[in-house]
């Protein structure tokens, strides 16, 4: 290829900034935004907040797939880039954030590390797994799909509170780790995020857990 036409090709790339004017772009974000809070309140040790701030992260990730198949004139390189976007804010949200909330509620001791250790690899692989093949018979996920884990991680700590300390300790433990060897299981599960009915039961379910862990926080 010529230096001109090399340079014509460069002119016509777009800025690194121009995709978040990009609506679900801008819902990724937004969800990025939630999970950041999830990990500062997690850290700090106001779970309650860590638990709305999970939860409403699951369902920007899931209104940005929706928005974007629902938007025309999108091209295909928007679709891509969407799309590794999607992947980075994954890993922080299903495998970093969880991992965080056992490591804070362990009070950082070193056991829980491996705990941690084992979420966060599990959601790297997983999502590495994913880019690599996609679904499985172009419907159903192999092994369970990540945002489950924060969709079920947020339901178990309503257990926070009723049961003691070091029980409910083991149980976050077990839990995590569970979820995380799920995630790399073989088993199918089904794309819940496709289905226009379980976007309706997200967002009831994303009012709900927000209105039981907000009233824990007045």
């Amino acid at each position: 290829m010529s230096k001109k036409n090399t340079e014509s090709v460069e002119m016509k790339q777009p800025t690194i900034l121009s995709y978040v004017k990009d609506i679900p772009n801008l819902l990724s974000l937004s969800g990025l935004a939630c999970t950041v809070l999830a990990i500062y309140f997690s850290i700090t040790g106001l779970y309650a907040a860590a638990m709305i701030g999970m939860v409403w992260a699951v369902a920007f990730d899931w209104a940005d797939g929706l928005v974007a198949r629902k938007l025309k004139g999108r091209t295909a390189t928007d679709a891509k880039f969407g799309g590794q976007l999607d992947v980075v804010i994954d890993i922080v949200s299903y495998g970093v954030t969880p991992a965080i909330l056992l490591l804070s509620f362990g009070d950082f001791e070193p056991v829980f590390l491996i705990g941690a250790f084992i979420m966060m690899a599990a959601a790297a692989i997983r999502l590495s797994y994913f880019s690599t093949y996609g679904l499985a018979g172009g419907t159903k996920y192999t092994g369970l799909a990540l945002d489950n884990n924060s969709l079920i991680l947020v339901s178990v700590f309503l257990l926070h509170g009723v049961l003691s300390h070091e029980v409910f300790t083991i149980i976050l433990y077990i839990s995590g780790v569970g979820l995380a060897i799920l995630n790399v299981s073989e088993f199918k599960t089904p794309k819940l995020s496709g289905n226009p009915r379980n976007v309706y039961l997200l967002g009831a379910y994303t009012l709900g857990i927000t209105a039981i862990y907000g009233l824990q926080l007045i």
